[in-house]
């Protein structure tokens, strides 16, 4: 399974610092696990600074109709491409069919990104590596939805 590294406590995210998760951690231990950063992948360093999608979503940015800005301006789509691209080629050397990556990331968001405009405010829709994992056969959840997934599997 693909694990957005942040996760794992990898210190990869923009700021410098990660999104540790004990739960994750312990459920990487009981397999294997690939830590990724789609950001670094990508080329982007750490500590970098934000990014949010433009008008759209990752799929939007995939097809070419938006674009992944910093907050001064620059466009980094380039970057966010090329990570999910060395994201997905691991994915498929490695035949993952699974991945947990970070909500709300302009790379690794599941279902709801921040909407460009820095301010904090949510819309629907993954970011690019996770949107490009799924159109390729990938199941893709967030550390909230795959705690959820793992509580209803211990109850069934």
């Amino acid at each position: 399974m693909l694990v957005s590294a942040c996760l794992l406590g990898v210190d990869c995210k923009y700021n410098g610092k990660n999104n540790l998760d004990n739960h994750i951690v312990n459920m990487a231990k009981k397999g294997l696990v690939i830590p990724v950063c789609p950001e670094q992948l990508g080329g982007l360093t750490t500590p970098r600074p934000k990014a949010e999608i433009l008008k759209g979503n990752g799929g939007c940015v995939i097809d070419g109709k938006a674009k992944v800005i910093r907050k001064n301006g620059e466009d980094v789509t380039k970057h966010f491409i090329s990570g999910a691209n060395q994201v997905l080629k691991i994915a498929q050397i490695m035949s993952i069919k699974k991945a947990v990556l970070k909500s709300k990331s302009p790379s690794c968001g599941v279902c709801e990104i921040y909407d460009g405009s820095f301010c904090g405010k949510l819309i629907n829709g993954n970011g690019v590596t996770a949107e490009l994992l799924k159109r390729n056969g990938i199941s893709v959840f967030d550390e909230n939805s795959f705690k959820k997934a793992i509580e209803v599997n211990q109850e069934g």
